[in-house]
């Protein structure tokens, strides 16, 4: 018979991947926790922040292999919810609105200032979901939602209000990381440290009633106006003389005490050391268990306050050159010292950050910090190694919340002050609130009677948005809608939080602390968290290198599988991996192997009754078949710890040089028919098919497009992905003979080559013994003539 291939397109072409798209688009139905008696499996998805363009290339492999967990819980037979949502609230956002429309949040109406925030994001987050479609994401692209949104702020608001309602919030002055250049206050998790060049400068301290000085080294000499203590080592030597002696601080006149305290460093600068308000955390440390009075010497604009006498108004960098250039007219410079000063810095805008005494409300969180690290240590976490990370930072939280902010666009802080005795009043949840413009929703004060109120004008920490992202997806607390309670109930807790590991101390962390605050239950069951996305040398990709590479002319160039199996077979899950051009080119190379093999099997009938064809199976069929055994164990391996870098690398290796080089070449004789009998033919096609199936099935989740083209091609009208995993059912004894095997083959083929034969001449040669039960088909494979 003619044997004629069901796949007409000689290569495979990404152009028809959008055809294939809008197909699962009109396929696709809506989640229901009840659709099916499937288990209910649900991705708590990062919702992507659009800042700038272009999307990080790195971010979009990221979000390629979110969807690849989501394909394979449902290839695991998982009624899966996959929510797609957009995060719009936040300093970036205001950043990007600034430089837009060349405006300054402080010097706009505030209510002008939140409609441009609105639209500045528009074609950014357009670009971003047509990435995620051309990237083939099964999630949700028709119904995301956004943090901005009324709905999503009324949820946080609601939360805030139940935490207020349990005695978890409170209002308290205390000094806070604060940055200039935001203009905000922030949180622990938003501080990053760089070592970056600086002056230790060495001061002259008279000392009280001893006509002798004191040398002082510090690299904050703008902050001597708030100097209230200088401390020593109790065993130094040098300066137990000076102990519980007053102290001059240079230009100001003010005498202070000199202190024993084992906190200063005999070998760091002079070994001794100024405390003031505030240059580090140590000074706060020091201030709060020496009981020292704070002096406030630098403002919410990053200017000198007052009590800096005539460098007020100066900004702090001004002011420390104007200071020292004093310092040295009068005689009271010993040396200046360039060093190497490890530095706390804003997150977002990389500038040094300021700690200032300031009102914030804050959230308790050290109370509960035995229940969040227990939570932390039973979460499963994807890698293992990167448990360590929310760990150490559990154990290092040492202060509560601070979870307020001087900005505009983030959800508002839902509270009103009485007029008349100052006493904060909460609304009822169930309303987006935004008191800054808002009349106040009470008629009179809950403490006084008091009828007049002020809208506090406040945000959230834009974490107190994304920490519940699990709570949005999940319907939690909606208007006590009985419907919505019982999705919540089966949707609650989530199945996996997928995430990069450079936000594992806030967005994870706040995630866990504030839905078990809200639920006492943790927020998911398992944590995965993947690497950051590198050039070709290693180094994290920014503008100002120039190395950042923009995902939507590769997609258009390469095709959404492509690059799917790229970042799928890079590196393994929680390693950091290398993004180039040429590294994604060349995984278009396996898919020319996977459409060019299927081509090929589809050229054979699909046969029927499989009992009747089983035992007629060749020592070559079963021995494929016990590595295709052996292949979709170490698969599954790989996609039960959603570690995709298995599969996509096993599955390459097995079908280019183990079921394409060999198993193919061996059984292409028998499966046209050539000198064997009926049963021996179609037990090779029932082979072939066998094994592309199993390899069509175990790279679904990876390379959705070709793999759903090829099976609706050759096996099913119906989509690739309602199917279900294949299982290891074969006997893998066959397996010891793979070495064998490989090795006679290589060894005919190198021998025709050296004698410059083509593979299709006969050639002399015996099969080894150990291979005699394989001998129908290597004679067959090579031309053997013995």
């Amino acid at each position: 018979m003619p044997f004629e291939s069901k796949i007409k397109e000689k290569t495979w072409s990404p152009k028809i991947e959008p055809e294939i798209f809008k197909k699962w688009e009109e396929e696709a139905r809506p989640f229901s926790p009840d659709a099916s008696n499937l288990p209910v499996f649900v991705i708590d998805t990062p919702p992507p922040y659009p800042s700038g363009r272009p999307w990080h290339i790195g971010a979009a492999a990221h979000y390629s292999q979110i969807d690849m967990i989501a394909r394979t819980a449902s290839m695991s037979g998982h009624n899966v919810l996959f929510p797609i949502g957009i995060d719009r609230n936040g300093l970036p956002v205001e950043l990007y609105t600034e430089r837009k429309y060349k405006v300054r949040i402080h010097e706009t109406p505030r209510e002008k200032f939140l409609e441009l925030c609105r639209h500045a994001l528009d074609d950014l987050e357009a670009e971003m979901i047509q990435i995620m479609k051309t990237m083939g994401l099964s999630g949700d692209l028709k119904h995301y939602y956004r943090t901005d949104s009324e709905e999503y702020r009324r949820l946080t608001q609601a939360t805030f209000i139940t935490l207020w309602k349990s005695g978890l919030v409170y209002q308290a002055s205390r000094p806070n990381n604060y940055c200039v250049d935001c203009g905000t206050t922030i949180a622990d998790a938003e501080v990053t440290y760089e070592d970056i060049p600086t002056e230790l400068v060495y001061l002259h301290f008279k000392v009280e009633n001893l006509g002798d000085d004191i040398i002082v080294a510090t690299t904050r000499p703008e902050l001597l106006c708030a100097c209230q203590t200088v401390i020593v080592n109790p065993d130094d030597e040098r300066f137990q003389k000076y102990q519980g002696k007053m102290a001059t601080v240079p230009l100001y006149g003010r005498k202070v005490l000199i202190r024993p305290h084992p906190s200063a460093k005999p070998e760091f600068g002079s070994g001794v050391v100024m405390v003031c308000s505030y240059g580090d955390y140590t000074d706060v440390l020091l201030f709060r268990e020496l009981g020292l009075k704070e002096i406030v010497a630098i403002d919410d604009r990053g200017k000198m306050t007052e009590a800096a006498e005539k460098y007020q108004g100066l900004r702090v960098k001004k002011a420390r050159e104007e200071v020292v250039k004093d310092l040295e007219a009068a005689g009271l410079v010993v040396k200046r010292e360039s060093i190497s000063h490890r530095t706390p810095m804003c997150e977002r805008s990389h500038t040094p950050i300021e700690i200032i005494p300031m009102k914030e409300y804050y959230l308790k969180q050290l109370e509960f910090k035995p229940e969040i690290r227990e939570i932390a240590e039973k979460m499963i976490f994807h890698p293992e190694v990167h448990r360590r990370i929310l760990l150490n930072w559990i154990d290092s939280v040492s202060i509560d919340w601070p979870i307020s902010r001087r900005r505009y666009y983030a959800t508002e802080i839902p509270i009103w002050y009485c007029d008349k005795c100052g006493e904060p009043q909460v609304p009822e949840p169930g309303k987006y609130y935004q008191p800054w413009k808002d009349p106040a929703p009470f008629k009179q004060c809950s403490k006084c009677g008091g009828t007049s109120f002020t809208g506090d004008t406040r945000t959230f920490d834009t974490w107190m948005d994304s920490s519940v992202t699990p709570l949005f997806i999940t319907r939690y607390q909606d208007n006590n809608n009985n419907q919505k309670e019982e999705f919540f109930s089966k949707t609650y807790p989530t199945s996996l939080r997928p995430q990069a590991k450079d936000i594992v101390r806030t967005w994870l962390y706040y995630t866990i602390l504030r839905c078990y605050q809200l639920t006492e239950k943790p927020p998911f069951q398992h944590a995965w968290v993947m690497g950051y996305g590198v050039d070709e040398k290693g180094e994290r990709m920014s503008k100002s290198k120039g190395n950042v590479i923009d995902p939507i002319p590769i997609l258009a160039k390469y095709g959404g599988d492509t690059f799917r199996y790229w970042s799928a077979s890079e590196t393994s899950l929680g390693a950091d991996f290398r993004c180039s051009e040429l590294r994604i080119a060349g995984c278009n190379k396996f898919l020319t192997k996977l459409w060019n093999t299927s081509r090929f099997v589809s050229s054979f009938p699909v046969p029927e009754a499989e009992k009747g064809i089983v035992g007629y199976l060749t020592p070559s069929d079963r021995w494929i078949l016990a590595e295709l055994s052996k292949l979709i164990t170490e698969c599954m391996e790989g996609y039960r710890d959603f570690n995709f870098f298995i599969p996509a690398n096993r599955v390459r290796e097995f079908a280019w040089n183990v079921f394409a080089a060999h198993y193919i070449e061996m059984a292409k004789s028998r499966a046209y028919g050539s000198n064997v009998t009926e049963a021996e033919q179609k037990a090779a096609w029932y082979t072939l098919h066998t094994v592309l199936r199993s390899i069509l099935l175990l790279l679904a989740p990876i390379v959705p497009f070709v793999t759903d083209q090829l099976w609706r091609e050759l096996y099913s009208g119906a989509s690739v992905h309602k199917e279900q995993f294949p299982t290891a059912k074969w006997d893998t004894e066959a397996a010891k003979y793979t070495e064998k095997i490989v090795e006679f083959n290589e060894k005919v083929w190198f021998e025709k080559k050296s004698k410059g034969l083509s593979l299709k001449v006969p050639i002399k040669m015996a099969v080894p013994e150990q291979l005699r039960d394989f001998a129908l088909d290597l004679k067959a494979m090579h031309h053997l003539e013995e």
